[in-house]
């Protein structure tokens, strides 16, 4: 299965919105170039890995007090005007308490997560989804996590990082700028 992307002209920050509003069944993103794109669901497996990468992701959270963890129906939108939706994301207390109410609870936070996770499934473009990791980081988030589920244990790890101290070892990648988030894949 792959993505569906759709150019609509002029589609403004309200119209996607609107659009998505429309639409809660679909999974949509809009591209900084404003094209819209539609995933499918992901297959269990790949489901199945993202819900233990949530629940980690969850776990530190909770244990250090850091900041906010975010799950992939989330939208954030990022300096460059595109609207993603990380399989998983954490963004520190400082940057998302500096957002009014409105921009938290009724929009596509104007932000870049501090850190990233996506995870690739056997329907995904590895090519894709290294160039979406790049815009996360060019976009400054400071962690941006590629988990391929595709590939083996211990060869299914990598991150891009606008940071320094990320870790990969075996099946498990170490946080760097994620003050000590350590996340472990089987």
């Amino acid at each position: 299965m792959d993505t569906i992307t759709l150019t609509i002209p002029r589609l403004s920050a309200e119209g996607f919105l609107e659009l998505c509003q429309a639409n809660q069944d679909l999974q949509l993103e809009r591209s900084a170039t404003g094209e819209v794109i539609i995933m499918p669901p992901t297959f269990p497996w790949t489901g199945k890995q993202n819900f233990g990468l949530i629940g980690q992701l969850w776990a530190w959270i909770d244990r250090t007090g850091l900041g906010y963890g975010f799950d992939s129906s989330t939208g954030f939108t990022l300096p460059n005007s595109a609207v993603r939706s990380p399989d998983a994301s954490w963004v520190s207390n400082e940057r998302w308490e500096a957002l009014t109410e409105t921009q938290q609870k009724e929009e596509f936070s104007p932000l870049s997560p501090d850190f990233v996770a996506e995870l690739r499934s056997s329907s995904d473009s590895l090519k894709k989804l290294r160039e979406k990791m790049q815009e996360y980081i060019d976009n400054g988030v400071r962690l941006a996590w590629l988990i391929d589920t595709t590939k083996k244990p211990g060869r299914n790890l990598s991150s891009r990082a606008g940071c320094k101290g990320v870790g990969v070892s075996g099946n498990t990648i170490r946080g760097g700028c994620a003050a000590g988030v350590c996340v472990g894949l089987g």
